[in-house]
Formats: C-alpha cells, sequence, structure tokens
C-alpha cells in the first residue's frame, strides 16, 4: 500500500477524502498522488441568446478552471501539512507518509488510466442532492483500474482499519477484495467476518474464510446473521456496526450492475448510504 491515488472532486466530503487518505498513508508509509477532477463545461447559453457555447464563454470557463485548480492544490498542501504528512514524493520506499500534487491536463480517462500504477484509489461516497463526488469518478477507479478502492464516507472517520468487517457473500468479488485488504488485515486489531445468510452464493461460509485469514496469521472470528426485514446492503452494515467496525471490506457487484441499477442491490445500499469507510474492490 505504499501509492495511493486521490482525485480531488470540489465537494462538501472532500475533508474526509483527504483525511482517509492520510489515515491509510501513515499506516503504510505512502505516498498519496492527488489529482484535480474537471467538473463538467457547464450547460449554460451564451450572450447571444442561441444557447452556443461561444469561444469567448470557453476561454472564461479555462481561466476560471485554472483557478479552481490552483486553489485545489493549495487546499491539498495545507490540509497535508497540517497533519503532518510532507510534501513531494520520495521517489522509493520510505516509512513516512507523503504527498504530492499532479497537475494533469483535462481528460475523463484520468482516474481509469492513471489508477492502475497505485495500490490503493481513495474517493468520496456521491452524495444524495449533491453533484459530487460522482459515480462517474468512483466507477472509473472500480472497473477501469484492476485495483481496490477505498470510499471515504460523508463525515471523516475517526479511525481507520482497528476494527474491520468483512461482508461475505461466499463470491469471488469478495474473495478478490479480501486478497486485496491484506495489508489493512494483517495490522487490524480486531477482523470479523460478518455473513448475512439471506446474501450467500454458493461458496464457502463466513467461518471458513475466519480459518483461511488464521493460517495468514489474522486472528478472525465468524458471525452469521438473517437479513430479516433489513435489505441485504442494509443488514451489511448494521452487522458491521455492531462490531464496532471502522472500516467494511465488500466485493462490489456481485450482481450485474444493470440488475442493481433496476432492482437494488447490497453494492448499491452501501454506496448510498454507509457512514463508515468501504474497502471495495470488483
Amino acid at each position: 500500500m505504499k501509492a495511493i491515488l486521490v482525485p480531488f472532486e470540489e465537494s462538501d466530503v472532500v475533508d474526509s477524502v483527504l483525511g482517509t487518505a492520510c489515515f491509510a498513508a501513515q499506516r503504510f508509509g505512502s505516498c498519496i498522488e492527488s489529482v484535480y477532477v474537471q467538473p463538467a463545461l457547464p450547460a449554460i447559453a451564451s450572450a447571444d441568446g442561441f444557447g452556443v457555447v461561444t469561444p469567448a464563454f470557453v476561454e472564461k470557463y479555462e481561466q476560471e478552471d485554472r483557478a479552481r485548480i490552483s486553489q485545489a492544490e493549495q487546499y491539498f498542501n495545507d490540509f497535508m501539512r497540517a497533519r503532518g504528512v510532507s510534501g513531494g514524493d520520495p521517489g522509493g520506499p520510505s516509512e513516512t507518509a507523503s504527498a504530492v500534487w499532479q497537475n494533469v491536463g483535462p481528460s475523463d480517462d484520468y482516474v481509469g488510466h492513471r489508477g492502475r500504477l497505485f495500490d490503493l484509489i481513495v474517493v468520496g461516497r456521491p452524495v444524495h442532492g449533491a453533484t459530487t463526488p460522482t459515480m462517474h469518478t468512483l466507477e472509473a477507479a472500480l472497473f477501469e483500474t484492476g485495483r481496490p478502492i477505498l470510499i471515504a464516507p460523508p463525515s471523516a472517520p475517526a479511525t481507520l482499519g482497528e476494527t474491520i468487517a468483512i461482508a461475505w457473500n461466499g463470491s469471488t468479488e469478495t474473495a478478490r477484495t479480501i486478497a486485496f485488504a491484506m495489508p489493512f488485515l494483517q495490522q487490524a486489531k480486531k477482523v470479523v467476518v460478518v455473513a448475512i445468510e439471506d446474501a450467500m452464493v454458493p461458496g464457502p461460509t463466513g467461518a471458513e474464510v475466519a480459518q483461511h485469514l488464521s493460517r495468514n496469521g489474522i486472528e478472525a472470528s465468524a458471525i452469521d446473521s438473517a437479513a430479516g426485514k433489513r435489505s441485504l446492503g442494509e443488514a451489511m452494515l448494521d452487522e458491521s456496526a455492531k462490531q464496532g467496525a471502522d472500516m467494511v471490506v465488500k466485493g462490489a457487484y456481485t450482481n450485474s450492475r444493470l440488475r442493481q441499477m433496476i432492482f437494488g442491490g447490497a453494492t448499491s445500499h452501501i454506496l448510498a448510504y454507509t457512514e463508515l469507510p468501504v474497502f471495495m474492490a470488483h
């Protein structure tokens, strides 16, 4: 976990995103690289009244955009400095956290492409009624990088990875996510495998996962619970909170994205409502 990418989106949850990234970086001596995520060109009619985006409008927008990027860079650097994270890329292995701002031109593909070089990508949870953080950024990190993501909740967490709940459902996606999460699991004080009976697909039991973790030197327990009247995602979050978790490990989209968009699903619920950091991979 030596390299962490943080897409910087102007939003009410930016402090939570940066704070969550700091927790991870300070735990592993990681270098945080942040890049400004360009907002979409606003659909504003030009002065000619015909809704045409004129060159003058584009130039004005680009000037404002450069100013926003400069302000974001300053905010990022000030935030990291206040938390004792040194500036600059160490260029090699380090035991202390560091941070660097990456200035790049606007590109919708940057997060998806650049993210393949990182061990972890920290993104904000999309908030209902807010334009940022965006699902586009989260999905680019989740589906295009081949890397795990860490989803920061709207409010900054007080701790990260001290008590970890694994939302186990027997799936390939969650098994892969556990493998990615091993650095966190090996340092956790408590690990609980939470299996919601109604969410299980054919695969190992939660107790068998706990046994697997013990072979890797990770002391883990397992609990089984029924969803009852709760949705599967709600049950996973509830049971994780009952265990005192400050981080949830969950495989993303065991069912297809389209099915979850239409019918809902555990991943969709968690992305919409989690108040805990979620470590996720697909």
